[in-house]
């Protein structure tokens, strides 16, 4: 599709309205404007509101499949249900799991990364505090070892893009460090470490905070601990799971306003109910119950993921921002892009996705006037090979 036209095209910078896209036969973005195309477009959308591609770099599953599965086809089911939703970028979020079982995971995603199914491995587990696991199998975690680690990097070979510790526990510090060499991203998540505990652990390397406030030791004020101090660093990109469930909405917009569309990325953190309904799922060995669209561990209180989708959570950036009914639509609408699309690609390195503009990949997701999916396009078909 060489040239498109609608009536609004957003990117990270601006709002062209009317807008369209120019592309080359590679799949390419040549050029993005405003007002009248160069040439006749190959395709009007009409009404329709054109956003980049979205980017969720933290998603355990969706539409009945798992990423946690030693089964290709339940891989293929989470990645064409998030595809639906708008996501064109897509990891494979881990969640902890034994030596063995983990080796098995690493070794069958890391062929569909190379075949292009998904786009990276994240471990949010098993180097993670037992204090603040959340729906992590208690008996599965452990402190970090540097020959574990270095063999899953080696068998992984550059498929690990993220990976999440808690950087209180014993030979966390040097496994940053490790991770980093490694090419890879190092979280700060599931910790219950203290405010000054953080500082090193992003001094040692560490850039992105795994779903800031959720399974963190919260605020108090004697003891501000990791959520603050992650906040107020501005080498931190802050993952924020703003579905209404994890957070209260103006929690949200709080932490927006303190650290900005550029620094935060919104993940759907999303379980294999994600685009399904309620009923009783698994995350990882955990059994999963989902009612009103919430997902906890079974017979607890605690969630266990989410089930919402990239596209509810740029309809909530938006609406974050003010609406498109607000005092500045075109703000809110940039800033929505930056947090479901621009910021996630940047912080995980994925420079040729994540805004339309020229020479990135020409992924984008077409909206309807109440910013409902209606087609999705990714240049290299991310969900081609699904």
């Amino acid at each position: 599709m060489p040239l498109i036209s609608a009536a609004r095209v957003v990117t990270a910078t601006a709002v062209h309205s009317p807008g369209w896209i120019d592309t080359r036969a590679d799949g390419t973005v040549v050029a993005v404007g405003s007002g009248v195309p160069p040439r006749t477009p190959d395709a009007d959308l009409g009404a329709a509101t054109v956003v980049p591609g979205f980017v969720d770099m933290h998603v355990h599953g969706g539409g009945g499949g798992d990423y946690t599965d030693l089964d290709e086809a339940s891989v293929r089911r989470a990645r064409a249900a998030h595809f639906a939703h708008g996501t064109t970028t897509s990891m494979a979020s881990l969640v902890a799991a034994d030596p063995q079982r983990l080796r098995t995971q690493v070794d069958l995603l890391s062929g569909l990364v190379r075949e292009g199914v998904v786009d990276g491995i994240h471990l949010e587990g098993p180097w993670i505090s037992p204090d603040r696991c959340g729906a992590h199998d208690p008996a599965a975690l452990r402190a970090p070892d540097g020959g574990e680690l270095a063999d899953l990097l080696a068998r992984a070979d550059g498929t690990i893009r993220m990976i999440t510790f808690a950087p209180e526990l014993p030979g966390a510090l040097d496994a940053i460090r490790q991770t980093v060499d490694a090419g890879s991203i190092a979280a700060v998540g599931h910790t219950d470490a203290s405010y000054e505990q953080v500082a090193p652990a992003v001094d040692a390397g560490a850039t992105v905070a795994t779903h800031l406030f959720n399974a963190m030791r919260p605020i108090h004020h004697r003891d501000p601990g990791p959520v603050v101090a992650l906040l107020g660093d501005p080498r931190v990109t802050i993952e924020m799971i703003a579905d209404g469930t994890h957070l209260h909405p103006e929690l949200y917009r709080h932490a927006l306003d303190a650290a900005g569309a550029h620094r935060v990325a919104l993940v759907t953190d999303a379980m294999a109910a994600a685009a399904l309904g309620d009923g009783q799922y698994t995350l990882g060995e955990l059994r999963v119950e989902v009612r009103d669209a919430v997902a906890r561990i079974a017979g607890t209180d605690t969630i266990a993921g989410s089930t919402t989708t990239m596209d509810a959570l740029f309809r909530a950036a938006v609406h974050a921002g003010g609406g498109l009914d607000g005092p500045d639509p075109d703000a809110a609408l940039t800033a929505a892009v930056r947090q479901t699309a621009t910021t996630p690609a940047h912080a995980i390195g994925w420079a040729h996705v994540g805004d339309l503009a020229p020479g990135l990949r020409a992924d984008f997701v077409v909206l309807d006037e109440s910013l409902r999916v209606t087609r999705v396009h990714a240049a290299e078909a991310s969900g081609a090979r699904l």
